[in-house]
């Protein structure tokens, strides 16, 4: 059976779309969504990794207290977050996980790192629960040149699409579920409940 992976949370992004407010500070059940993110990879690996923007506080705030390495990144493209979160990263393997998913929890990144653990893919992908692809994915050692030579704010979907990833569904669509508007932000608040 394979070791956990580390786990990288990319929170660098500028939450531009959501106007004066901060996307990864609005709250969940009373949390911050930042936290909840970091809380959740917390329970389940022990190297974790938060990518923030260079001089970023608001954010940074809410992770002193956590067993979890940040780096600063100063690009705020998604692939200078997957870089630089592989260059410091010392496990077998790295999760990747968008801080902007309200959904996934911590049972949700136990469920991939269980089936990874019993895989010998080197990319494991979250899915829907109806297969539609989504997020966080599991990329394995082998893999971290190629993550380390991208560019611009796509991401490793290339990546992921030219190696075929094996898939893991994940209940509902919770492995789509990112909010980046305030519309966005209160329709899921008005279709799931979920209070502040």
């Amino acid at each position: 059976m394979r070791p956990a992976p580390a786990i990288l949370i990319l929170a660098a992004g500028a939450s531009s779309r959501m106007g004066d407010r901060d996307k990864l500070l609005e709250t969940v059940d009373g949390t911050p969504l930042i936290l909840r993110a970091a809380r959740a990879a917390c329970a389940n690996s022990a190297e974790v990794i938060v990518t923030l923007p260079t001089g970023e506080m608001s954010r940074r705030a809410w992770l002193t207290d956590l067993p979890l390495r940040i780096v600063d990144v100063s690009n705020l493209a998604m692939s200078a977050s997957i870089r630089a979160g592989v260059a410091v990263c010392a496990a077998d393997a790295i999760l990747i996980h968008l801080a902007d998913m309200p959904e996934v929890g911590a049972d949700d990144l136990a469920t991939l790192i269980h089936a990874w653990q019993r895989s010998d893919a080197p990319i494991l992908r979250a899915t829907a629960q109806d297969g539609r692809p989504g997020q966080p994915v599991i990329f394995d050692r082998s893999l971290f040149p190629a993550l380390s030579s991208l560019d611009g704010d796509r991401g490793a979907k290339a990546l992921i699409a030219e190696m075929d990833a094996e898939q893991v569904p994940l209940p509902e669509e919770r492995a789509l579920t990112d909010l980046d508007t305030p519309a966005a932000w209160a329709e899921w608040r008005s279709r799931t409940g979920r209070p502040f």
